[in-house]
């Protein structure tokens, strides 16, 4: 008995069929988000207690200038806090589905591997913009006054930022095979991050060393020109007052975004390559 092979028509790779594949994995990472509500209630309440329970507390004792209330000075390192943590474990996804098998799946569809990387990018960002615009939400309780240039000026740089920082999450994601491995990592990552960016005090006034830190960090570059927003919305405070310099130049806005979204090209590019060695 003869037993005639089967064929098997294999799509081929195209453009279109890479946007699918993109859309898909970001579809499936918002489903994975919205269904998981003890992690979106989680990751809002850590921000909401910087904010209202640190910085209240803090704010009785000190402020940054005497023109800056401590909560207004705080308020932008908090958006950035609340996408950090978020764009970081969103892209921790991608180790989940590698360690429980669900990975195997994606990597034998006729898509460019390079795809399935951008959709997870795509998708850690958009929910880390999430939690960025709810912490944007609550501003006015603490007196940020609201204009419609600085909402849509925010919302941008809130954009490049969860964009970045996810691609990071992702590159660190594609190089480790165990869950808590990576949760381990991240924690030794984000909170340098956190700390050194400028988020919970100025960058002026501090040692050569820890200055030189601060600079070299990326979440630097996207908490000062959300500060300089903030406060530039504030009447009689110089919005630069906190800026970032090198020596004595103050590094301008668009310069800083640039820094904060060709990280995370680079982080996307080196984690799509190493992710198309993954067998």
């Amino acid at each position: 008995m003869t037993v005639e092979p089967i064929a098997v028509r294999v799509p081929p790779r195209t453009f279109m069929t890479d946007l699918r594949a993109i859309r898909i994995v970001w579809y499936r990472d918002m489903l994975r988000f919205w269904h998981d509500k003890p992690r979106i209630a989680a990751s809002a309440l850590q921000p909401m207690l910087y904010l209202f329970v640190f910085g209240t507390g803090m704010g009785a004792g000190m402020r940054p200038s005497p023109e800056v209330d401590l909560l207004v000075f705080l308020f932008p390192g908090v958006m950035a806090m609340a996408t950090l943590f978020t764009c970081f474990f969103s892209a921790g996804s991608l180790v989940w589905d590698r360690e429980f098998g669900f990975m195997r799946e994606m990597l034998v569809a006729p898509v460019r591997r390079s795809a399935i990387v951008i959709g997870k990018a795509l998708g850690g960002a958009t929910t880390g913009m999430f939690q960025g615009v709810t912490v944007l939400a609550v501003g006015g309780l603490i007196g940020v006054p609201y204009s419609f240039s600085m909402v849509v000026i925010l919302l941008g740089e809130l954009v490049i930022l969860s964009f970045a920082i996810t691609s990071i999450g992702v590159l660190v994601a594609v190089k480790i095979k165990s869950f808590q491995a990576f949760m381990a990592l991240v924690q030794i990552i984000i909170m340098p991050m956190f700390f050194l960016s400028g988020a919970l005090f100025p960058l002026h006034g501090l040692p050569t060393w820890l200055e030189v830190l601060t600079r070299f960090d990326p979440l630097t570059y996207a908490v000062d020109p959300m500060r300089r927003q903030v406060l530039s919305n504030i009447e009689g405070v110089d919005p630069t007052m906190f800026g970032v310099t090198w020596s004595a130049w103050a590094v301008p806005t668009i310069l800083e975004l640039g820094i904060v979204f060709a990280t995370g090209v680079i982080a996307l590019a080196l984690a799509a390559r190493a992710f198309a060695k993954i067998e």
